[in-house]
């Protein structure tokens, strides 16, 4: 694709942006010298490895590789190209660009996206009039009213009314203009199926607007208000729409996440809404889906431990089954607990009859996820000896998951107490037929060059007004790993276009990032500028004179292999000729 977004303008948003800032929205991070660490929003780990570096305007993570400037998380994190990543961090700064686009193709996908967010929130404002408006909305208010949900979460959360009838919102737009074709590609009406016309999709339902991350308006649910089915309808798939991507209360819930370091997770709109009216805002709700990659990434960038909240019948268990499974494969066991409320109660019923406290204390109380399963098991198998064996059996996968030698030990003694069966014995039934259940290492690093070279190449993306000695002593050339030396030379090119103003020197490592042609090469680039070096400008020459000592010598024994081979071959004037530059050598090499 081609594209041609003013350079000043990449520069100014660039320079407005800050990535600290942009990370926090996804990521925990904590202060750790003159960087920040967290979790990997790419990568599922424990360790946190992730860095973002406020000077240099740069993030790495040492566990996967992934690495760059804020455009680059933009560009990760959300899923879109630069040019929308450029727009996207524009209208978060207030920069106004005049974008000029060469692929009519990359400009109409960033326009309609665009329109379709446009589309929703007007289909959003269009729902919430028909509800508060007494002629349409009357009954759907008497409806919310009896569910207990007072004026202030109908406006904060903007819900909405759909009315009866197969053509309100399809008049609507029709009378503002817009195409029904965007609005069919919103996924708020549907075509006909003699395709001729559309009608409506949500039609006489509760209006539930999905918000992104960035507080756009992502999409829709419906629910009836009666026994019909299906009780529950979702916006379909849109370019500005997944469901596995979207969590209900996300963006409402997301500073009190952070403050509380913890997250309730519910079933349904309802149920959220009734948490967040009883002062449990740390909260969130799947979108008739089970729990995904994507919802995990989510929302370990802003909590640290997860609540599954569930009614207690067989499919709210089945339910929590299914997100334990997910959370298991991700490493995050640990950190989950599971709250199944008493027979016949929702979070929303429960939350009504018990109150706010009492739904607190059995949140406290309840189960992490080893226990949960553990209590599960046993409800199926019974404690009999045959009973006790399959229950050991069935808990073997959830013990291969706790990563940490400390827990897995707490998790075989809680076994070992319920069935009655010697701790020793289940161990070392495990360590029989598993080992040492050590987890697989991670590659951290870049693997390029020797240790002389990396060196080099950090040096110049860390202390940029040391290149003018590099170019001078022509180092680059005699780099002899072919991607570091390419990354040098690329280094050497931005460089040589700079003004050499301060304010650009330091900027050199995002410079080259955005120019580099390749993802290895910008891994390199992000690993480098950010990675922790101890020297200043004097310990930059010394590795410097260290490097040239090293290729005199090379160039020596290079030298020294030709004389002999011209000795061999009998070539006397170039033998002679090779002497006389060995000892020329030898001196300037101080050897």
């Amino acid at each position: 694709m081609s594209y041609s977004i003013p350079a000043e303008k990449i520069s100014e948003i660039k320079h407005s942006a800050d990535i600290l800032e942009i990370i926090s929205d996804a990521v925990v991070l904590k202060k750790a010298g003159r960087n920040f660490i967290g979790l990997c929003p790419f990568h599922t780990e424990k360790t946190p490895s992730f860095t973002v570096s406020p000077d240099k305007q740069m993030f790495y993570c040492f566990g996967c590789g992934i690495g760059g400037n804020v455009f680059t998380f933009v560009m990760k994190q959300e899923g879109i190209a630069f040019p929308e990543a450029v727009r996207f961090l524009a209208k978060r700064y207030g920069v106004v660009i005049v974008d000029h686009i060469t692929s009519t193709g990359v400009k109409n996908q960033m326009d309609e996206r665009d329109i379709l967010f446009q589309i929703n929130r007007q289909a959003m404002e269009f729902f919430h009039h028909s509800l508060l408006n007494p002629q349409t909305g009357e009954a759907a208010l008497s409806y919310l009213t009896r569910r207990g949900l007072p004026p202030r979460i109908l406006t904060d959360f903007k819900l909405g009314y759909a009315p009866p009838g197969w053509n309100h919102l399809t008049t609507f737009f029709s009378q503002k203009g817009v195409a029904l074709s965007l609005v069919e590609k919103a996924g708020l009406i549907s075509r006909r199926q003699n395709g001729n016309g559309y009608y409506d999709r949500f039609r006489e339902r509760i209006i539930f607007p999905i918000f992104n991350t960035h507080q756009q308006v992502a999409g829709f649910g419906g629910r009836v208000m009666d026994d019909a089915l299906p009780k529950y309808l979702n916006s379909p798939e849109t370019p500005v729409y997944s469901k596995s991507r979207s969590l209900y209360g996300f963006f409402q819930a997301k500073p009190f996440c952070r403050q509380t370091g913890d997250v309730f997770i519910a079933e349904g709109y309802m149920d959220l809404l009734s948490l967040h009216l009883h002062g449990i805002q740390n909260a969130v709700a799947t979108l008739g889906t089970a729990m995904t990659e994507e919802h995990i990434r989510l929302l370990k960038g802003v909590s640290q431990k997860a609540t599954l909240v569930y009614d207690s019948d067989q499919a709210g268990i089945k339910a929590a089954q299914r997100c334990i499974e997910l959370f298991k494969a991700h490493h995050q066991l640990e950190d989950i607990r599971i709250l199944v409320l008493p027979e016949g109660h929702d979070p929303d019923t429960y939350l009504r009859q018990f109150g706010a406290e009492s739904f607190r204390n059995a949140a406290i109380e309840a189960s992490g996820v080893f226990s949960f399963l553990m209590d599960v098991a046993v409800k199926k198998h019974g404690l009999s000896l045959e009973g006790k064996l399959r229950i050991i059996q069935e808990m073997e996968a959830p013990l291969l998951a706790l990563t940490d030698g400390l827990a897995r030990l707490s998790a075989i003694k809680d076994l070992a107490e319920r069935t009655g069966i010697d701790a020793g014995a289940i161990q070392e039934k495990f360590r029989k037929t598993h080992g040492s259940f050590k987890a697989a290492p991670v590659k951290t690093m870049p693997e390029a060059g020797n240790k002389f070279e990396k060196h080099l190449i950090a040096m110049m993306l860390q202390f940029p007004e040391i290149i003018p000695d590099l170019i001078e002593k022509n180092l680059i050339e005699y780099i002899s790993d072919p991607l570091l030396k390419s990354t040098g030379t690329d280094i050497l090119s931005c460089f040589r276009k700079m003004d050499n103003s301060s304010e650009q020197i330091n900027d050199l490592p995002s410079i080259v990032l955005m120019a580099v042609d390749t993802d290895e090469k910008k891994r390199l680039i992000a690993s480098f500028s950010i990675q922790k070096e101890e020297w200043g400008i004097d310990g930059c020459r010394k590795l410097i004179g260290q490097i040239e000592r090293n290729q005199k010598r090379d160039n020596l024994r290079l030298l020294r292999q030709r004389m002999k081979a011209a000795e061999e071959s009998g070539e006397h004037e170039l033998l002679r000729q090779l002497t006389q530059e060995c000892l020329d050598g030898q001196v300037s090499a101080g050897g």
